[in-house]
């Protein structure tokens, strides 16, 4: 393998962290490679509570640093994606006998001034006996504060942000497992398997952002002796039909200390969670308990003046959480703040512990920092405020991309647009092309999604399988029926398997 073969960094991990790390590593002019065992954003990624938030029940822990850094991160992140990522109001009842209003007020007079806030609007007070937000709400709940967070398309913001490393330079490669990785000669030398092939890659350091298979990687993919360990956390969340009218969401507080959120989801539907369970086995067999959903389902309905039951949902999904193990007494009070660890006893390998979504792309920059010893060419912190592709327009232009986008396309419906819009932003013109009419787009596979849409899901976005389209691109899977899910599976296969797409 000669010098110019070279990598700088080999990523293991397809999830937020991995793709953020390889996006700011190529953006600095390093090579790059990354490997994902199965889609992008498959796992934790995918299952996150899909907010931008500074973690308002963090302050009772007394990290004020990560909520700060995140509280900072949100109107970075919100710049630079205005297609996947909006703001959105939060309303968190006051519940008599729990946390007194005083020391709440205290906790958002912080949230609002820990973090710089320029675009989001600060906290106020509602009376819900007359406000629209406490009509949902059960008669005992009679005032609320209204504070802002942000609304982030989770699995979207991974692969836009593995699109963008490509487009710099590094190599992405999913349902490509690393099978061995060891230190020779300097280097790392790591073998990866897809399509039945094994290839070795040889990279100067090796970064490991397995997410909830970190502890893993170190032990019996890299054979390595650590210290460290990972707590594996179960979020499951729930999701109902529409339980309220409006477009914002509830903050609730349990008698058990622990909170979830009620949010508007995919317009028809309200999003439920998020639970705290420490997790066994496989974090690939997550899936929400029968016990998690009366958790859920009984503690909204302590709530809202209609009970919500087994009978309202209509999905559910959960993630393993890698959390870095403090040893906390329990999974809701272990840090959600992330570790890096550097192994440098030969060619250097970076562990990725934990992490919240909102913080990725500080994690990023702080990994690069921790391996910028190693690559003194480098170039220097770049991601801030710079857009994921199709977020190229102001943070508050998308109700003008929708005109200007059915204005193009007259056949195209306002939901349809919109949806468009909010997936792909400026990106949504390239995918509907020429076309002058629905036909034009080709196979209509059910729910506004066509043959174009698909193509470009595969060819710019790594989609290989109807799962990777319905569940992690887009939610479409909502809607659609199970036959029209299978009949775009066969579709995506023969096109994989003619070399249609490669």
């Amino acid at each position: 393998m000669t010098q110019s073969d070279t990598l700088d960094l080999f990523i293991i991990g397809g999830g937020i962290n991995g793709c953020g790390i390889a996006r700011d590593a190529a953006g600095r002019g390093l090579r790059v490679a990354l490997a994902e065992m199965g889609d992008l954003a498959g796992a934790t990624s995918s299952a996150s509570t899909k907010l931008f938030h500074g973690g308002l029940r963090y302050l009772e822990y007394y990290e004020f640093r990560l909520v700060r850094e995140a509280l900072i991160e949100r109107e970075t992140l919100l710049r630079a994606m205005p297609h996947i990522s909006w703001p959105m109001r939060f309303v968190l009842p006051h519940h008599p006998g729990l946390r007194p209003w005083w020391l709440i007020r205290l906790g958002l007079f912080l949230y609002d001034n820990l973090g710089g806030r320029k675009i989001l609007p600060g906290t106020t007070t509602l009376d819900l006996r007359t406000a629209p937000e406490g009509r949902p709400l059960q008669d005992r709940f009679t005032r609320a504060f209204e504070y802002s967070d942000c609304w982030v398309e989770d699995a979207r913001l991974v692969v836009l942000n593995a699109r963008d490393a490509a487009e710099r330079g590094a190599q992405i490669m999913t349902r490509a497992k690393v099978v061995s990785a060891e230190r020779r000669d300097g280097l790392w030398h790591v073998t990866v398997e897809r399509n039945g092939k094994a290839k070795v890659f040889a990279a100067k350091a090796l970064v490991n952002a397995g997410g909830p298979w970190v502890a893993d990687v170190v032990r019996n993919v890299a054979r390595q002796n650590s210290g460290e360990g990972v707590r594996l956390v179960r979020g499951s969340h729930i999701v109902i039909k529409r339980l309220f009218d409006h477009d914002k969401c509830y903050f609730l507080q349990g008698e058990d200390g622990r909170i979830i959120f009620a949010i508007p989801y995919e317009t028809d539907f309200t999003l439920i969670g998020t639970t705290d369970v420490e997790h066994q086995g496989d974090p690939r067999a997550a899936e929400c308990t029968p016990a998690e959903k009366t958790y859920l389902t009984e503690f909204a309905s302590a709530y809202f003046k209609k009970a919500v039951t087994d009978n309202d949902i209509v999905w559910t999904y959960s993630g393993v959480r890698p959390l870095y193990d403090d040893g906390a007494k329990s999974a809701t009070a272990a840090t959600r703040d992330y570790v890096l660890s550097l192994d440098d006893a030969g060619a250097p390998m970076l562990n990725v512990f934990g992490g919240k979504i909102t913080t990725y792309r500080r994690l990023a920059e702080s990994a690069l920092g921790k391996l910028g010893r190693f690559f003194p060419d480098a170039g220097a912190a770049w991601t801030a405020g710079v857009a994921l592709p199709g977020g190229n327009f102001p943070v508050d232009g998308v109700p003008a991309l929708v005109a200007a986008l059915q204005a193009r396309y007259p056949f195209v419906t306002d939901r349809w647009a919109l949806r468009m819009v909010r997936a792909y932003g400026t990106d949504a013109m390239e995918i509907l092309g020429d076309a002058k009419t629905d036909d034009d787009l080709g196979r209509d596979f059910g729910a506004t999604l066509t043959e174009a849409e698909v193509r470009w899901l595969m060819t710019h976005e790594y989609a290989r399988a109807a799962e990777d389209v319905v569940w992690r691109r887009s939610k479409l899977g909502l809607r659609m029926t199970p036959e029209e899910i299978a009949a775009l599976d066969i579709f995506m296969h023969d096109q994989t398997g003619t070399g249609a797409i490669e």
